[in-house]
Formats: structure tokens, C-alpha cells, sequence
């Protein structure tokens, strides 16, 4: 991590908020688990992506372990605006996560959204839904104990069933300080059902602050269409960015110049081999055949990867 970041502190960095600001509407790179890492951010970033996240961090590890913040948590000068995505239940925890991460990022994200089982046990995640008291508490502490009046503070959510609880929920972050909120618009139940963006356009109707809309956007015309049904002021993507990085550029499926991009950076920043691969695997599923994909998708070094792209890609 730190090999990477000193560098940062001299950069100019870019206020996020200034993008809110700009009369266009915001593209945004989700937090992903395992996907949305330094090298796949540098990639999108490439391709018209305004604003990245990295995937959700929990706070509590972060801060107890220096091991998992070396782990978790990698970026660089190029990678601005950069908000760094925690899973959190206590006010102190979150600000201390915040306290690190502040020299080096543009703000944090609150994680109000996670369904996953095992984070809604542990009190992270979508559980908060129900706890606006608790959100408003954490987003009040980062907000009172970090000085730089520049970083941002947003929260993820999904929606309530019924839809009055999260505009309450969100007018009450709203008036703790909150930069901008981001709706998933789905419930906490739902995982595979069309997105609500009705709710999404009354949560926005109902506050003053940015908000983000994110749920099955998968093309750039689902951006524009997702933003003239619901007024966001950005749009955020996690699948469809997997699928093509490209995406926010206006490509239809990812060309082989950004498959090129993808190895180039990949190699460079020494990414693992099994998300290299998975990323190929993602980037390559429209532009593949069956046949392809059973031989692609089995290949088990980076080697073998770079000896197929060049046979059949020229890449």
C-alpha cells in the first residue's frame, strides 16, 4: 500500500463533489467485491468513468490490522477521485478508518446496502436500512472529527418496502451532512427482480443533496434512460462495467483495445492471476463462442491467457 501512495500526497486531487456539480451526469465504477481493485479502476478510468469505489472494506479489520489494510487497500496518483467503501457499525471505528484513509482518498462511502447474509449478522451492511439513528450517528462522527471540509461522506442503500422509511431515512442523513446518496432499487429481499426505479426518481424528488442510481444498468442507453427516468445526478455500475469496461465510453461490447488495456495494466500492476483471468473471462463472454469460453476459461496460467489472446486476438 504505502509504496504506492506517497506519491499521492503531492497531487492535486479533485473534489468529488465538483463532478455533481458539472451539469453532467456522473458515471460511477461500484464496489466490488475482489473486482473493483486499483488495476480494474485504472482500466474504466480509461473509458469515461468519472468516479470509482473500492470494493467494501470492513472498518474494524482496517484499523486492527495492519496487514489488512496493506491488503485491502491500494492506490495511486492517477486514481482520483477515489472513495474508499466501508462496512461499519460504530461511530469511532468508522472516523478511525476514515482518519487513514483521508490522505490518500477523496472520501468514504457508509455500505447500507450489503444483503449478504453473514454481513447483515454482524450488524454491517443492509441491516442500517433500519437504523437511521446509527447512520446518522457515524456520518455526524466522520464528519466532525475530519477536518479536510473537501472529503466526502456518501451512504449505499436499498429501499424499504415501503418507501416513506427510506426517504426518512435519507432526509435525516441528509441533514447529518451527507454528500450524496446512492439507492440500490431493490429491497433487501429482492436479488433478481426489476429495480424500482420509480423510488429511486421519489427518493431524488425528495432530497436536495446528489443522488446516485444504481441497479441493473448495463449499456450506456441504460445510463441515459436510468437518468431521464429518475433525475439522478449520477449512475452507478457494477456488472455491466464487468461485462465491458468500455461501457461508459459508448461501446456496445469490449473491443480488443480494451482487452490490450486490460494485459497492460494487469502485467504491470501484477494482478493475481485469478482476477486477470476472471476479468477476461467477464470482458470476453459476448465476444466469445461456447467453444471459445470451454477452452478460455480453463486456461490456468498467465502465460497460456497471453499465448491465446495473441493466437486468436492479435492481442
Amino acid at each position: 500500500m504505502i509504496s504506492d501512495i506517497v506519491e499521492t500526497k503531492q497531487c492535486q486531487r479533485k473534489d468529488p463533489m465538483d463532478l455533481f456539480h458539472s451539469g453532467q451526469v456522473v458515471k460511477i465504477c461500484a464496489p466490488m467485491v475482489r473486482y473493483s481493485k486499483l488495476s480494474f479502476r485504472t482500466l474504466v478510468r480509461k473509458y469515461g468513468c468519472d468516479l470509482c469505489y473500492t470494493p467494501m472494506i470492513v472498518a474494524a479489520d482496517f484499523v486492527r490490522s495492519a496487514k489488512a489494510r496493506d491488503s485491502e487497500f491500494t492506490t495511486n496518483k492517477g486514481d482520483h477521485p477515489l472513495i474508499v467503501q466501508f462496512a461499519a457499525k460504530e461511530a469511532q471505528v468508522l472516523c478511525d478508518a476514515a482518519h487513514i484513509v483521508c490522505p490518500f482518498a477523496d472520501g468514504i462511502d457508509l455500505n447500507c446496502g450489503c444483503p449478504q447474509r453473514w454481513a447483515i449478522s454482524e450488524g454491517y451492511g443492509a441491516c442500517l436500512i433500519n437504523k437511521p439513528e446509527l447512520v446518522r450517528d457515524m456520518v455526524r462522527h466522520v464528519r466532525n472529527q475530519i477536518d479536510n471540509p473537501r472529503f466526502s461522506v456518501s451512504i449505499k442503500i436499498r429501499i424499504h418496502e415501503d418507501l416513506k422509511r427510506t426517504v426518512d431515512l435519507c432526509q435525516k442523513a441528509e441533514a447529518t451532512g451527507v454528500s450524496w446518496i446512492t439507492v440500490h432499487g431493490r429491497s433487501v429481499e429482492e436479488r433478481h427482480q426489476p429495480v424500482h426505479y420509480d423510488a429511486i426518481k421519489i427518493i431524488k424528488q425528495s432530497m436536495s443533496i446528489p443522488v446516485v442510481a444504481n441497479g441493473d444498468i448495463k449499456t450506456l442507453k441504460d445510463a441515459e434512460n436510468v437518468h431521464l427516468l429518475t433525475g439522478a445526478d449520477g449512475i452507478m455500475v457494477a456488472r455491466g462495467l464487468l461485462a465491458n469496461p468500455a461501457m461508459f465510453a459508448g461501446y456496445e461490447e469490449t473491443p480488443l483495445k480494451c482487452i490490450q488495456d486490460w494485459v497492460d495494466i494487469a502485467l504491470e500492476h501484477g494482478t493475481p492471476f485469478t482476477c486477470f483471468h476472471h476479468h477476461l473471462m467477464y470482458m470476453m463472454e459476448r465476444i466469445t463462442s461456447k467453444q471459445e469460453k470451454k477452452v478460455f476459461n480453463v486456461l490456468s496460467s498467465t502465460s497460456a491467457v497471453l499465448d491465446y489472446l495473441n493466437y486468436h486476438y492479435g492481442v
